[in-house]
């Protein structure tokens, strides 16, 4: 790609966003929960570590029943993590260093402390205001449900209120969800949209962005096909359904209407052959590649899904995203480590083993790291994986805060072993997070996974993050280049312009193309590359 062909092209087809969680991130005023003074004090990490964006998190005001995906205000921010005026200069700072900044928006619920909510519980059957949710009579006498839909989270998804009638939630009770059939209701979301623009964000992250439309009939369901990945042909009652596209549509033409450098991105757990519907030229443009993050630790499964993510990325004009963790899932670092880690879901389900190999765990995830920054298209990174931090699952039941563990009747811990502030520093009360006891317990092995602790270390994983992305920014300019090269089986080698990535996953040695190495993620063993160890040359 030409230079002046580069310039012109999307600033996010080629672009790396990190997460931020940003209850977890940096705690500025000594409270115990991360905010917006902690990430403003911390973007300059963001920018030397040298990612493009980042993506915040909901910082909305909310009761956090689920992590701040329960919005009570959509145009405000949370007191615990600041005010309007600290996230406007949080995006001026971001944009002067050259970060983008994509807020989260969540448009299948509201919280139950949204105001229009509160307006529907004392409001009459056919009221305007109730009519924003799904209110439904019970069956029979009333007393049961409408319908048998269960709840991500666990248990129905309706519950009734003190009228009788029901309302449905797909995930937490403190989350109703909205009716999208309503035009009052799209027309309130284009006005988010537009105001949060106004203030600079370069774009969203759309929470769980296959939902929305509901069947009208509210018809059971296969009690096999309640998760959140099912439906793969339009007709679910609640997931996947055709009719969620003529609202996307219209958020795509306010994005590409501002200054046409907005970018919208779906978490759409749907299956590959409906990706497309997400990224026709009036929907998204971009999607989480969850396939990429479900994929087991072995090359043929690995190579199956980045040959069908490229495939479809060409026939659409758009750029595979890749993606190894998130807020909602088991840290890699951890995952890697367990067997069958084809489905972090599942771990989350089942609990999670206290006693794994995390040093094999940090191997492999150092490996796919390695891996994945080397592919065409964008990468979305959470925060703490630069520093090979593994799953927390040892956190104490009084400390839980996921609406899974409640809703599981305490049997399920959740996503909360993720979750766990950052460590900044070796040592203190926090590791550097602030000056206060997080609202989250850290393990003592977090001071030496600290940012202090593997500043300027040889080899360390944070250094191995910053020298990968530095090398990708140099070498890595067309988002689509990228040739297989012959390898063993247990061997993923691929070409892009002058650099070759080179990613054994397999036990034993592998040998390298030719070219210099000039990364790789464990040291070489007489000149070929150990099993579980991925590796970067250039062709001089």
């Amino acid at each position: 790609m030409e230079r002046s062909e580069q310039a012109r092209a999307p600033w996010w087809q080629q672009s790396v966003t990190y997460q931020v969680y940003i209850r977890s991130f940096a705690d500025g005023n000594g409270d115990g929960t991360g905010d917006l003074a902690g990430l403003r004090s911390r973007l300059g990490y963001l920018r030397d570590l040298g990612v493009d964006a980042i993506w915040i998190n909901p910082w909305y005001r909310s009761p956090l029943h689920d992590g701040g995906y329960d919005v009570a205000d959509y145009r405000d921010i949370d007191e615990r993590y600041g005010t309007l005026d600290e996230a406007q200069l949080l995006i001026d700072d971001a944009h002067a260093i050259g970060l983008k900044v994509l807020a989260d928006l969540v448009p299948n619920h509201t919280s139950s402390a949204h105001a229009w909510f509160r307006e529907a519980l004392s409001a009459d059957p056919g009221d305007v205001a109730r009519g924003r949710y799904l209110f439904r009579p019970g069956r029979g006498d009333g007393s049961e449900p409408p319908n048998n839909w269960q709840s991500v989270f666990g248990g129905p998804a309706w519950t009734r209120g003190d009228d009788g009638d029901w309302y449905l939630h797909l995930f937490d009770v403190t989350q109703p969800d909205l009716d999208w059939s309503k035009r009052e209701i799209r027309d309130e979301f284009l006005d988010i949209f537009r105001f949060w623009y106004d203030r600079g964000v370069d774009g969203f992250r759309v929470d769980v962005a296959h939902s929305l439309a509901k069947d009208p009939e509210l018809p059971d369901v296969d009690p096999d096909a309640q998760a959140i990945t099912s439906g793969n042909d339009g007709s679910h009652p609640f997931w996947d359904r055709d009719e969620v596209h003529d609202i996307i549509s219209e958020w795509r033409h306010l994005a590409d209407d501002d200054d046409g450098d907005k970018v919208l991105v779906a978490e759409a757990w749907v299956a590959p052959d409906r990706l497309p519907n997400y990224l026709a030229p009036d929907q998204y443009h971009q999607s989480f590649n969850f396939d990429f993050l479900k994929a087991s630790w072995e090359a043929t499964a690995r190579r199956t899904v980045i040959d069908r993510s490229i495939d479809l990325m060409r026939e659409l004009g758009s750029v595979p995203t890749w993606v190894l963790s998130n807020h909602d899932v088991i840290r890699q670092a951890t995952r890697f480590a367990l067997p069958g880690a084809d489905d972090p879901m599942t771990f989350i389900e089942a609990g999670i083993p206290v006693d794994v190999d995390l040093e094999l765990g940090l191997r492999r995830a150092r490996a796919g790291a390695l891996l994945m920054l080397s592919l065409p298209g964008s990468v979305y990174l959470y925060q703490g994986e630069e520093l090979g931090l593994p799953e927390v699952t040892d956190l104490p039941g009084e400390v839980l805060d996921d609406p899974i563990w409640v809703r599981s009747g305490k049997t399920i811990k959740g996503r909360d072993g993720c979750r766990v502030p950052i460590p900044w520093e070796r040592t203190g009360p926090s590791f550097g997070f602030g000056d206060a006891s997080p609202w989250l317990p850290q393990p003592a092995s977090f001071g030496e996974r600290s940012v202090e602790a593997q500043t300027g270390v040889d080899g360390s994983t944070l250094e191995l993050y910053r020298s990968a992305l530095a090398i990708r920014r140099q070498h890595l300019a067309d988002p689509l280049d990228f040739e297989w090269l012959a390898s063993d089986d247990d061997v993923l080698a691929f070409r892009r312009g002058r650099l070759t990535s080179v990613t054994n996953l397999g036990g034993g040695a592998a040998d390298l193309p030719p070219g210099e190495v000039v990364l790789s993620t464990t040291p070489l063993v007489d000149g070929r590359l150990p099993g579980d160890t991925a590796a970067w040359l250039i062709e001089r």
